[in-house]
């Protein structure tokens, strides 16, 4: 099973690009961040006709994530545990059924966090807290499960083109690292990582300064696979190409293939 993770920076800004994208690649399942639409405008009618099962957790103008299936989806349910105050369109998460197993597929969007220090990073670290919990629910219920998404986080220095512009910021600063690493340490992979290693590897290019131009990429889009995912790993990489195409996002897709 093929799985794309994509922050799209607006489903309806960017319909015409990611209408194409996926009818050239055909995920089975795409996560979608940013799709900054309430649940009742979203097009959903576009990825139905296309084959697609649409679930989403919208917020209007900002946030929102999206699961996109061409296989029912069961158990579906929105919001990261762990504060009920919190109204943040930033989780989605849902079991998908397939030739020999089933598995739990978590969307999040995670916060930017910035600037920082301030309420903003405090807010990022606290959901990061209730990522890590959620994450060991994960592991608790030993079935195949995956948590892919925007994580806005800068794991390591290869994972920037000019790591020192990034010193201070709060995709990068060491308690944002840290935070990442408390959960790959409950037993997670990194998707990515496990497949292609060294420098070089980008999935976000800011539209300002000529940040694709001169590859000036961070990696901040991941896909964390339990155990159980894990051992079904086949296949994960970064379309970069996509960033070059009409009207992009800033992010391009990850994918991951699972022998599911």
């Amino acid at each position: 099973m093929r799985i794309a993770t994509f922050n799209i920076n607006g489903v309806k800004a960017r319909i015409g690009a990611l209408t194409a994208w996926l009818d050239d690649t055909k995920p089975d399942i795409a996560l979608l961040q940013e799709i900054k639409s309430i649940d009742e405008a979203f097009p959903r009618e576009v990825f139905e006709e296309r084959g697609y099962t649409v679930e989403t957790h919208g917020q209007k103008g900002f946030n929102g994530v999206a699961i996109l299936s061409r296989h029912p989806l069961e158990d579906v349910t929105r919001g990261l545990p762990g504060d009920d105050s919190d109204e943040q369109a930033r989780w989605i998460e849902a079991t998908v059924v397939g030739d020999t197993h089933a598995c739990r597929i978590c969307g999040l969007y995670l916060p930017n966090g910035n600037p920082a220090p301030g309420p903003k990073y405090d807010y990022k670290l606290a959901w990061m807290e209730r990522l890590e919990a959620r994450a060991r629910a994960l592991l608790a219920d030993e079935m195949p499960a995956l948590m892919a998404g925007d994580y806005n986080v800068i794991p390591q220095a290869e994972d920037a083109a000019h790591p020192e512009n990034w010193r201070e910021d709060a995709l990068f600063r060491p308690e944002t690292r840290a935070a990442f690493r408390r959960i790959l340490n409950l037993g997670f992979t990194e998707a990515f990582r496990a497949r292609q290693a060294g420098p070089g590897h980008y999935s976000f290019w800011d539209y300002q300064a000529n940040s694709w131009e001169r590859d000036n990429g961070i990696r901040i889009d991941h896909v964390l696979l339990n155990p159980q995912a894990a051992d079904l790993l086949s296949d994960c990489s970064i379309e970069k190409q996509v960033r070059g195409g009409e009207k992009p996002s800033d992010h391009v897709p990850v994918w991951v293939t699972l022998a599911l």
